[in-house]
């Protein structure tokens, strides 16, 4: 991918997440005022931060709406910067971590369980909305992967090829995933089987997404990319809190851990290839 495809599909990814900032907004005013009918619901999400802070903070359906807003006010603001940061530089990394950034703009998906509450809305489309939430996340997440091989070394001249193997396998994951449509938690996700194998996979890849930005620190005998591994820990952590959280620590921790790794990520790799 050269120079101009790469900042024309940067220039889109802004578009769109611009769109998407815009329909959570406005959509906000709509759906807020229904949460005090809402009746809680008994399952909460089985995250690793959400687990001990679940202990003692009552979940709140508008801490995990104010959670998703700024998941997709992120993916906009950070593609904007993106954009700005790397729009001169080459950098085969980039592009990856900016499928990461823009996934994070389908969490408006959450939004059509109080939408479904609204509405009633046909269950097939809260099952077809669901793998389409589950295929942003688990793609985002290995879209960080591929970032830290082609830092590791991996070849980039084929890059959508690597794209679209990355969507096929994301795709015959998600496919194979069983949907409980009448089941939900308060992070307003859908029930869905074989969670503790999904959740085993999640933490692989994100150790070995960590585990080759530090190799890569090695084999190109740069330090920059061990502090991009100890981005991509923070980015990874604050994302995991924003979307698996159904607390006030959620959307505050959260964000600031997302907002610090990635900018640290991006600021990293930006020095690294400012003099190449």
């Amino acid at each position: 991918m050269t120079l101009l495809e790469r900042n024309t599909f940067f220039k889109a990814g802004i578009v769109f997440c611009f769109i998407v900032s815009i329909l959570v907004i406005s959509a906000s005013f709509l759906i807020v005022p229904v949460y005090s009918e809402m009746e809680e619901i008994p399952q909460r999400p089985a995250f690793f931060f959400q687990s001990i802070t679940g202990w003692f903070l009552n979940s709140s359906f508008l801490a995990v709406h104010f959670s998703l807003v700024l998941a997709v006010l992120f993916s906009f603001i950070g593609m904007l910067l993106i954009h700005s940061f790397f729009e001169r530089t080459s950098v085969p990394e980039i592009l990856y971590i900016s499928l990461f950034t823009i996934s994070l703009s389908f969490e408006i998906i959450r939004l059509m369980l109080p939408l479904h509450f609204i509405n009633n809305f046909p269950i097939i489309y809260l099952l077809g909305t669901s793998r389409a939430l589950l295929f942003a996340r688990y793609f985002g997440l290995f879209s960080l992967f591929i970032a830290g091989a082609c830092a590791a070394g991996l070849e980039v001249h084929k890059t959508r090829n690597i794209i679209l193997v990355l969507i096929i396998i994301t795709v015959f994951i998600v496919l194979g995933i069983p949907i409980d449509a009448q089941t939900w938690d308060t992070s307003f996700k859908l029930a869905s089987g074989y969670s503790f194998m999904f959740r085993m996979i999640e933490t692989v890849t994100f150790i070995v997404s960590v585990l080759t930005f530090f190799v890569a620190a090695k084999v190109r005998d740069s330090r920059e990319y061990f502090h991009v591994g100890v981005g991509i820990i923070f980015a990874l952590a604050g994302r995991n809190i924003l979307i698996g959280t159904d607390n006030w620590i959620g959307p505050v921790l959260g964000i600031l851990f997302l907002s610090f790794g990635t900018w640290f990520i991006c600021s990293k790799l930006h020095k690294i290839h400012l003099w190449l």
